[in-house]
């Protein structure tokens, strides 16, 4: 045996492959252990990133509240206008349509009632998706994960926002049930046209119920939902429609609809409502804007803030009535010059229709509660109530003579005539200003003053001289409409209020108002007063807003400023009282207009519809217990009428204080006359020394002097300057008002 042979050798090329196979082998080692190594790493930055994740997250039982439409009410509960910083109104998932549920969730999220939160599938795609389109990431949300976006978190796209809302979620599909995440989502999704929820939406786009909506309505909200701007259909009808094309198909896919729905669906013929809102807008006046500004700017922001009001839902009735609104606008719209009217309602005070102006578009300007403007004779009335409160009757007589006070004062009347002695019915009912000084110096300007402060008149402009009873003062038309209802309700102030009630978004009582009332007049001093104003529209100057013809008892009284810069007619039927103003805002003269003229054809243009909107009574009614008789007189001389007399009037008077005797002058007896306590008086002022034998009334074919009575026992007059340009300190300047009104949107973030 050769002790020297060896077993077989490897070859040098298999020791080449082994070497390479060592190789691989240790790179695929290194492979895998970086590979393992990278899984572990990124699982721990992956856990850390959840657990940072979710310390951020909030719990979801911290949704934020969904930002409500507040909706203004009249008092019939027709929507006058909706305040909003996303105009939404919740619904309850049982009160949508079904139509528009399924659309939304075929569209959205057909598997939402199959999966807890999240879809894997949809999850992968979009990350592969996000891949291909570097970052760009895509959808794959579920309505669950979009509700936990809306309530917790941004809309940035990034990995880290995902993930949050994948996470919150799950967390949400623990803690709700599929209704109530379905009931958020249909009330908080936005479908543009700045409507947020399905409720806004069906409203914006077909001005109807989201209990109402059709298949082929619902299939076309449900497919702007990725893009509402850009698949608006009243924009971008054709893109539209494609959209619903899709939600339908899908529908059909799901077996929620047949393929007959569905193609009857697609070729229905849609109306649109127009479009009231966009995203930008904070609250819409569909009717009556200037009341609306006026309870927005006056009470409600400064009262409740603007989040309470433009997010809190609530819901706010109001006193104002639609119908009668929309007829006030409509009246006042036609007017040459611009001008307001105010409408109360004289027993509680409720404001039923408010207009400030003819076009809430080209001004802002309130002037039913803004414009500071001279009431002018319409103020007279007042003064008449302060003279027979202090014992004066409508049958006494007073001068119409030339006046001149020592600091050169001398009021004149329109007509530049003077009528002589005549009765105090007469002297309102003709609107005779030298009577109505005369009887202010025997009544006393504090007297007055401190009469039309219980009536409502809360101007600061109210002068403290003689000036006052020709209606100097600087008043507004709804306080001038507080006063007269003193007339027409029997001698009560009544407090002008526009809200009703106030509720939160969940039916509860915020806020209640009612009438507030307090003496203002005796009731027969009230009965009187509104009896001599009848008589006005009778005869006098306001005939021309008489609605006898219609069969309702009218009162009322014309105002006109000097120049004819200003006019007014103020007066009511049986539980209506309206005022009108009519002006321009530079208070350059209307030309020759007067108030009967221009304003009273106005006030019943309006009063005609309006009794008959409100179903109002046509008869003032006399409460039991006001001691008042009807009494028919002489207007020339104050005693009761005689069948000679000329010209006669009606009118109530409290009991005892009527004439006993018939008018002497017209065929009665003058030794009764003479005998008569009751017998009408002559008030002279201090003044009336000469005029009083010159004007004084003489009884006719005798040689007897006139009967005169001594001076009424008047403090010593309270002068005005002499003339003085009534707008030379303009209260409330048109420009400055308007400036105003851009404020307030600014200071409340409305714009």
């Amino acid at each position: 045996m050769n002790k020297n042979r060896r077993g077989p050798t490897k070859t040098s090329e298999e020791k080449k492959r082994a070497g390479i196979f060592s190789v691989f082998r240790g790179i695929f080692l290194f492979i895998l252990f970086l590979f393992i190594g990278a899984a572990a790493f990124a699982s721990v930055l992956t856990v850390i990133m959840l657990q940072d994740i979710m310390r951020d997250l909030p719990p979801v039982e911290n949704m934020r509240t969904p930002s409500l439409t507040s909706v203004v009410y009249d008092r019939h509960g027709s929507v006058i206008a909706k305040l909003f910083e996303e105009n939404r109104t919740w619904t309850e998932l049982g009160q949508i349509s079904p139509w528009a549920v399924k659309s939304v969730l075929a569209a959205e999220d057909s598997e939402f009632y199959e999966h807890q939160g999240i879809r894997l599938k949809a999850i992968v795609r979009a990350a592969v998706n996000d891949l291909i389109l570097r970052g760009k990431l895509q959808g794959g949300s579920t309505i669950t994960q979009q509700v936990a976006r809306m309530m917790f978190l941004t809309r940035e796209r990034t990995l880290k926002r995902k993930a949050s809302e994948a996470i919150q979620a799950i967390k949400m599909e623990k803690k709700y049930t599929k209704d109530q995440i379905l009931e958020l989502y249909m009330n908080m999704a936005y479908f543009g046209q700045g409507a947020y929820g399905i409720t806004a939406a069906s409203q914006n786009y077909f001005g109807k119920s989201a209990a109402n909506l059709t298949l082929a309505e619902a299939s076309l909200l449900a497919g702007l939902l990725p893009a509402p701007n850009a698949y608006n259909p009243i924009r971008h009808l054709d893109k539209a429609k494609v959209r619903q094309s899709y939600v339908l198909g899908r529908m059909t896919d799901t077996g929620m609809i047949t393929e007959q729905e569905k193609s009857q669906a697609f070729a229905a013929n849609l109306t649109y409502a127009v479009a009231s809102a966009d995203a930008k807008v904070r609250f819409i006046m569909e009717d009556a804007p200037h009341f609306v500004s006026h309870i927005l700017f006056k009470e409600l922001l400064p009262k409740y803030g603007r989040d309470r009001i433009y997010k809190g839902g609530l819901t706010i009735r109001t006193t104002i009535d639609l119908d009668l609104q929309r007829h006030a606008e409509e009246v006042i719209s036609k007017m040459k010059f611009e001008g307001a009217l105010a409408c109360l309602d004289p027993n509680t005070g409720e404001i039923l229709a408010l207009v400030g102006g003819r076009d809430f578009n080209d001004s802002k300007f309130n002037r039913a509660t803004q414009a500071y403007r001279q009431p002018g004779s319409a103020f007279k009335p007042i003064v008449y109530a302060a003279a027979i409160e202090n014992g004066f009757r409508p049958v006494d007589r007073i001068l119409d003579a030339p006046l001149k006070f020592p600091n050169g004062w001398s009021p004149q009347n329109s007509d530049n005539k003077f009528k002589g002695e005549i009765t105090l019915i007469n002297a309102l009912s003709q609107s005779v200003n030298t009577a109505a000084v005369r009887l202010a110096q025997v009544t006393g300007v504090d007297a007055i003053r401190n009469q039309a402060r219980r009536m409502g008149i809360t101007t600061k402009y109210l002068p403290e001289d003689l000036s006052v009873a020709l209606g100097s003062s600087s008043v507004t038309p709804l306080e001038m409409a507080a006063a007269f209802c003193v007339f027409a309700n029997n001698g009560h102030r009544v407090e002008p209020y526009g809200v009703r009630e106030i509720l939160d978004s969940n039916g509860d009582a915020v806020e209640q108002n009612g009438p507030v009332i307090t003496d203002a007049l005796s009731p027969e001093t009230a009965v009187t007063v509104r009896s001599m104003l009848m008589q006005a529209v009778s005869w006098g100057t306001g005939t021309r807003a008489n609605l006898a013809k219609e069969g309702y008892q009218t009162f009322g009284k014309t105002g006109t400023t000097n120049e004819w810069t200003d006019v007014w007619f103020a007066g009511g039927t049986p539980d209506l009282v309206s005022v009108v103003y009519v002006g321009n805002d530079n208070h350059k003269t209307l030309g020759r207009a007067f108030g009967g003229t221009v304003a009273a054809p106005v006030w019943k243009e309006f009063m005609e519809q309006a009794v008959k909107i409100m179903k109002t009574p046509d008869k003032f009614q006399i409460p039991s217990g006001v001691g008042v008789q009807s009494v028919t007189i002489c207007r020339s001389t104050g005693y009761l009428a005689t069948k000679s007399c000329p010209s006669k009037a009606n009118i109530l008077m409290a009991i005892g204080q009527a004439p006993e005797s018939y008018c002497p002058w017209h065929g009665g007896e003058f030794l009764a006359a003479q005998n008569d306590t009751n017998a009408p008086q002559l008030l002279l002022t201090s003044m009336d020394d000469e005029n009083r034998l010159i004007y004084a009334l003489a009884l006719p074919n005798t040689d007897e002097e006139p009967q005169v009575f001594e001076p009424v026992n008047a403090p010593a007059p309270q002068l005005p300057e002499p003339e003085l340009a009534p707008y030379i300190d303009d209260p409330s300047p048109a420009i400055e008002l308007e400036q105003r009104y851009q404020d307030l949107l600014k200071q409340y973030s409305i714009q």
